[in-house]
């Protein structure tokens, strides 16, 4: 097992890494910008280190500073968290050569499943239905036509090292795709330096369910059932729930195995999760591969009962997985909320600032993950995502139930927050029947 860790990252995931590391007997390093001097990461961390002012790429994007940091400490792994670096393959090539463990999969397998055509390829060979589509790069808007007209409209234009809904482009018609193709490749140029785009046909009314994975270095792979992300913003996620309200038992299975088959064609290891589009018929289809533990990871913690942070440590220090496909069982109905500092009134403005007063609700199966507390601030310069609440319940309607307690008692003073969103949603008819899709917001007036 490693000595000591060094956390890349801030925020709720940086306490998160620090409570599992402290749970196996590592010291932490936490690295920080001068806007995060006092919080609560660099108290909690057995050793904390200033890596720059605030903006992003002058201190939690700059990979010279943390692997300086890591030297200096004497840190024999870094945990990337989510966000910043986590996906960076080149950050795990450095952490490779410099004899520091990455927590997470190899360079390769991130440069992989980061590039959306050559990941989409993998999934043919390896059986994991895509959705139909170019096989490759679009060469030109005339290529695009063509191959939308076999497959029939409407399609979508997804830059091939897109994320966060860039270059991504819907087309009803021969003339909108023309136009699709020239927006997506430009935004992907800026957004990425890369300008390359792909067709998929556009799937209607589809869910996004995901599969957590879990693999070691041993050939071990399991999945731990799915999260459903439909209620998004800008496909941004804001609420998640397990089981989804789409999946049985035997869908459940294959989609699973599905997962486990897409790990093991890209050589994966660590927590991962494969995201599917599902449509109203019950095909799903590959999406994307996230190489990192993601947001919403304690939905599938308290739905399993396991721990998915000290997992992906023990992996990285080469040990076998805790536990085979056999031994993982789901318990009731889980449900996260995203509490940003966003004004949902105004279109869900920014409200950074101080926080006046903060107080967590407590109770069985309430789970809080936060970096906020009474005298801190949100700070402009990073992510919005203040707060996690994680409740569960019997079934469904008990989680509902305990979640809208649960919101009733959160307390967030001095900023907006989403919170009356959540509230909202979570008594909103065709959310409470769960009907809805990715497009649930486009289509409601929630608040």
């Amino acid at each position: 097992m490693f000595n000591k860790l060094l956390i890349a990252n801030r925020g709720e995931v940086a306490l998160r890494v620090i409570r599992a590391a402290r749970e196996l007997g590592i010291r932490t390093v936490a690295v920080y910008s001068e806007a995060d001097r006092n919080s609560p990461h660099v108290r909690q961390a057995d050793e904390a280190v200033c890596i720059g002012p605030p903006p992003p790429n002058r201190s939690y994007l700059s990979i010279p500073r943390i692997i300086a940091t890591a030297e200096i400490t004497d840190a024999d792994a870094i945990h990337p968290g989510y966000g910043f670096l986590a996906e960076n393959p080149h950050f795990a090539e450095i952490c490779e050569a410099c004899q520091v463990t990455f927590v997470g999969p190899g360079p390769r397998t991130i440069t992989l499943m980061g590039n959306k055509s050559r990941a989409r390829q993998t999934m043919i060979e390896a059986g994991v239905p895509v959705v139909p589509g170019s096989e490759g790069v679009l060469e030109n808007p005339e290529e695009a036509v063509e191959l939308a007209e076999e497959i029939g409209y409407p399609v979508i234009i997804k830059a091939v090292a897109g994320g966060g809904g860039r270059g991504m482009r819907v087309a009803h018609t021969p003339m909108s795709l023309m136009s699709a193709y020239s927006t997506a490749t430009a935004e992907a140029e800026s957004a990425f330096g890369d300008g390359s785009v792909y067709l998929e046909k556009f799937i209607v009314k589809p869910r996004h369910v995901e599969i957590q994975i879990m693999a070691d270095r041993h050939g071990n792979v399991v999945h731990l059932g799915e999260r459903d992300c439909s209620i998004q913003r800008r496909h941004q996620k804001l609420l998640e729930e397990s089981p989804s309200p789409a999946v049985d038992a035997e869908l459940r299975a294959k989609m699973g195995v599905a997962a486990v088959e897409a790990a093991r064609a890209c050589g994966y290891h660590s927590a991962g999760t494969v995201e599917f589009l599902l449509d109203a018929t019950g095909h799903y289809y590959f999406m994307e591969m996230n190489t990192r533990i993601q947001v919403e990871h304690p939905v599938t913690e308290m739905l399993t009962g396991t721990d998915l942070v000290v997992e992906q440590i023990r992996v990285a220090a080469g040990e076998k997985l805790s536990w085979t496909q056999d031994e993982i069982t789901f318990t009731g109905h889980v449900i996260e909320c995203r509490i940003n500092a966003e004004d949902p009134e105004r279109n869900f403005a920014p409200s950074p600032g101080p926080i006046d007063d903060f107080q967590a609700p407590t109770g069985e199966r309430i789970r809080v993950d936060t970096y906020a507390e009474t005298g801190g601030m949100v700070s402009p310069y990073y992510d919005s995502l203040v707060a996690k609440l994680i409740v569960g319940g019997d079934d469904r309607d008990d989680c509902l139930a305990r979640t809208l307690a649960a919101l009733d008692e959160l307390c967030i003073e001095g900023i907006k927050t989403t919170i009356p969103f959540h509230q909202a949603l979570l008594k909103h008819p065709r959310f409470i029947a769960g009907d809805f899709d990715t497009g649930f917001l486009n289509e409601e007036k929630v608040l």
